[in-house]
C-alpha cells in the first residue's frame, strides 16, 4: 500500500516546475523542520529531516521486496508509495548566492524531485546507495552545485552520462523540433540569474498527434514533459507514464487546487490540456 502523509497547509501553486525554476533559491519548510540526522550532520551536504530519514526506510523495504520486478514494474511499484504525498515548492537550497545543500525531502514532493525520488529509489538498495544515486541523478557529474544542478527536464538526457534517453523522435512521424534559448524568457531577462542560457533542441509530439499507436510504444515508467511553449523552458510539468487496466495514467505531483498532491491523472485528459509531450526513457 501506498504511504500516506497528512497534507500540507502550503497553498496552491499552479505550474509548479515554472515556479520551481523562478525561485529555487527559497527555503522551504524542509529548513526549519525536524533536526538533521546524525549521518547529516556528518555530512554537511545532506540535508534531511529524522521524519524523511524513516519515510526513506520503508521506501528502500519496498524497493528491496520489489528487487526481482522488472523495470516498468518497478518504477509503478516504487512510484505509487508517493501517492498522495502533498505537493511542496522550493524545497531545494542553493542560488547563485547561496550554497547549494543535497536535500531529501520526501515529506512533500514537486514533479521533478518527485522524479528525482523515484528515479534514485529505483537504483538503490540501501541508504547509501540512494543518496549517492539521488546525486548523480540530480547533478552533472554528481557535484553537489547550482551551476551542476540538472534544472531541466531535458538535461537528464542531454548530460553525460545519461539518466534517460530521449525517445519523443521515435514515437511518432509527427514529431517536432524546436529549438530553444533554455534560461532566457521570451519575455525578457532569465529563469535562473547566475545561470547562462543553454541553446537546445527540444522534440515534442503535439498532443493532438498523440494516437493510440503512440500510446502503445510507451511504456509504464516512462516519463513525460509537458511541451513548454515559452523558449526559455523545455517542458513545464513532469510525471511518469503508468499503464494501467483501467487505462493509462499520469502520476504526478500535482499543483492543482483540486489536488496538490501525488495523484493518477487519465493521461489523454491531462495530454488535452497541454501543446504536446517529450518522453524520456530511463536507461536503468
Amino acid at each position: 500500500m501506498p504511504i500516506r502523509f497528512s497534507r500540507s497547509r502550503r497553498p496552491p501553486i499552479k505550474h509548479g516546475f515554472v515556479t520551481r525554476l523562478a525561485s529555487l533559491g527559497a527555503i522551504s519548510a524542509l529548513a526549519v523542520a525536524a533536526a538533521p540526522s546524525l549521518d547529516a550532520m556528518a555530512s554537511p551536504a545532506v540535508r534531511i529531516s529524522s521524519q524523511s530519514e524513516q519515510i526513506l526506510q520503508t521506501l528502500l523495504t519496498v524497493r528491496d521486496n520489489a528487487s526481482s520486478a522488472g523495470r516498468s514494474e518497478l518504477s509503478d511499484t516504487v512510484s505509487q508509495q508517493f501517492l498522495d504525498v502533498p505537493y511542496g515548492a522550493n524545497t531545494l537550497i542553493g542560488s547563485a548566492t547561496e550554497a547549494e545543500q543535497l536535500v531529501v525531502n520526501l515529506q512533500e514532493v514537486d514533479c521533478f524531485t518527485y522524479a528525482d525520488y523515484v528515479e534514485a529509489l529505483k537504483r538503490s538498495d540501501d541508504r547509501e546507495e540512494f543518496i549517492d544515486n539521488l546525486t548523480q541523478v540530480r547533478y552533472k557529474n554528481g557535484v553537489v552545485d547550482f551551476q551542476d544542478r540538472k534544472h531541466f527536464f531535458t538535461d537528464w538526457s542531454a548530460s553525460a552520462p545519461a539518466i534517460a534517453t530521449d525517445i519523443t523522435n521515435s514515437l511518432s512521424a509527427n514529431s517536432i523540433q524546436s529549438t530553444k534559448n533554455l534560461n532566457e524568457k521570451d519575455s525578457g531577462g532569465v529563469y535562473l540569474p547566475g545561470l547562462p542560457v543553454v541553446p537546445r533542441t527540444v522534440s515534442y509530439i503535439p498532443s493532438g498527434s498523440v494516437d493510440s499507436s503512440v500510446i502503445g510504444r510507451l511504456q509504464t515508467g516512462d516519463y513525460i514533459g509537458a511541451y513548454a511553449e515559452d523558449g526559455g523552458l523545455d517542458v513545464t510539468h513532469v510525471g511518469i507514464f503508468i499503464d494501467t487496466a483501467d487505462g493509462p495514467v499520469l502520476r504526478n505531483a500535482s499543483s492543482l487546487s483540486a489536488n496538490n498532491k501525488v495523484v493518477d491523472s487519465s493521461f489523454l485528459d491531462y495530454l488535452s490540456t497541454v501543446p504536446g509531450m517529450v518522453v524520456l526513457r530511463p536507461v536503468r
